[in-house]
């Protein structure tokens, strides 16, 4: 038989006498030799089906393999890749990327914004103040069920309103990139494309000061209790990985996978480091920049991860652009201008703006990390002005009021990268993907 068919045929066992020359498949008197034979072999019992030959044969069988790996694979957990279509918030005006989820039973869609620097999801309910026409309805879902003070959940949240005695409803008060929201922690059922987590914990809000509040909600993703990776238990393997479109695409092309399922095979990784006052967030050893092939200057303590202080870099999926403290951006923006030359405007946070007809000059900007180097495309390091004559540099200095020495790599930094999350072996892998 050819070894390249890689075919495992199907065996049975019977007992067989092994030194009887007038009958081959005869038994032994005591019945003490155990042998196994092919199925449809001579000495088996079983009759072969009609085919013209044992090749035909071998091929019927063959055809019943992908019926027996997929019964294997639901031996080992997850079984089929998970993932939720990603799409840029651009549809809701806003800098964010947005997953289609569905909430309680029957499911309420929902676009809620992808964010791994928090933990607990939230989503607006109905009777919200200051919330937007689609809300989910608690009413409307068969699995909804308030939650009190003295659940578990209830101490991990963040903001927390309960009484001094009693067990009241679990509401907390929280800020989001400077407004301010009101909710009570509830659970229902949570389903991203076709899995269901049943009873996950998330804040139903019921009013918002300010506009910057997710319209639909937001989906946790950062590393404490209450995030999608602590609630779904060992379902996803503390893994899962993200591909964002373009920002300027209007489709759900991108995707949110989950668990170890599917994810690249081969992909670069570095380090994934953990801030025990700053659980939550994604930190990496970033290492330095490159302009060119000119690596920029600046003193590395800049970039030094420090746990007791909460400096370093992360990577975040809910900042827009890449912001980086203050003298790491002015030698990283003066040596860009160098290179391209001529003259430089501003537009609102981009302070190195330039003539589009000197786009072909701007040179290409490397992010090193610990046993990893990206070179962004140029799409990940220019934006340009809605008139389109303009092309900027697409990243800024961190505001002023920011308290500690906090680099971001935000999103659109990571446009057609996939990234991968991996919290059990503590590593970060991108790989380039086009999910446009």
């Amino acid at each position: 038989m050819d070894a390249k068919l890689g075919i495992a045929l199907f065996l049975c066992v019977v007992w067989v006498m092994s030194g009887n020359a007038t009958d081959p498949c005869g038994s032994q008197p005591d019945e003490s030799d155990l042998n196994v034979i092919p199925v449809y072999s001579k000495c088996s019992p079983f009759k072969p089906p009609k085919a013209d030959s044992w090749d035909t044969r071998i091929v019927d069988m063959a055809s019943k393999d992908p019926l027996r790996v997929r019964y294997l694979s639901t031996l080992l957990g997850q079984k089929t890749v998970s993932a939720a279509p990603i799409a840029s918030g651009q549809a809701f005006n806003i800098g964010n990327y947005i997953v289609r989820a569905k909430l309680g039973t029957p499911g309420q869609l929902l676009f809620m914004v992808l964010d791994t620097s928090t933990d607990e999801a939230f989503v607006p309910c109905s009777g919200c103040t200051g919330c937007s026409d689609t809300t989910f309805s608690p009413k409307a879902s068969t699995s909804y069920g308030p939650l009190d003070c003295s659940v578990p959940q209830c101490g991990q949240v963040r903001g927390l309103s309960c009484p001094a005695t009693g067990t009241g409803a679990c509401s907390f008060n929280q800020t989001y990139a400077g407004s301010s929201f009101s909710a009570t922690l509830v659970q229902d059922s949570l389903r991203l494309a076709a899995d269901v987590i049943p009873n996950y914990s998330f804040g139903c809000v019921n009013a918002i000061s300010g506009a910057s509040v997710p319209a639909q909600g937001l989906l946790g993703l950062g590393r404490g209790p209450l995030s999608l990776l602590s609630q779904s238990g060992t379902n996803y393997s503390g893994v899962f990985s993200y591909c964002l479109p373009s920002f300027k695409s209007y489709y759900f092309s991108g995707s949110l996978k989950l668990g170890p399922v599917g994810q690249p095979k081969s992909i670069r990784t570095t380090p994934l480091l953990r801030n025990p006052h700053r659980p939550s967030l994604y930190y990496v050893n970033f290492t330095g920049i490159s302009v060119g092939r000119v690596l920029v200057s600046f003193p590395s303590e800049y970039l030094e991860f420090n746990p007791y202080t909460g400096s370093g870099t992360i990577i975040d999926s809910g900042t827009v652009i890449t912001r980086f403290v203050e003298p790491v951006y002015n030698a990283v923006r003066e040596e860009f201008r160098k290179q391209v030359g001529g003259t430089f405007s501003s537009i609102g946070a981009f302070d190195t703006c330039f003539v589009k007809t000197y786009e072909n000059l701007a040179p290409p900007i490397t992010l090193h990390f610990e046993g990893l180097d990206l070179k962004l495309p140029l799409e990940n390091s220019l934006i340009h002005s809605s008139a389109g004559s303009l092309a900027c540099l697409a990243m800024a200095a961190a505001p002023d009021n920011v308290n500690s020495v906090l680099n971001v790599i935000a999103n659109f930094q990571q446009q057609n990268l996939r990234i991968l999350f991996d919290t059990v072996n503590n590593k970060v892998g991108i790989a380039r993907e086009v999910c446009n």
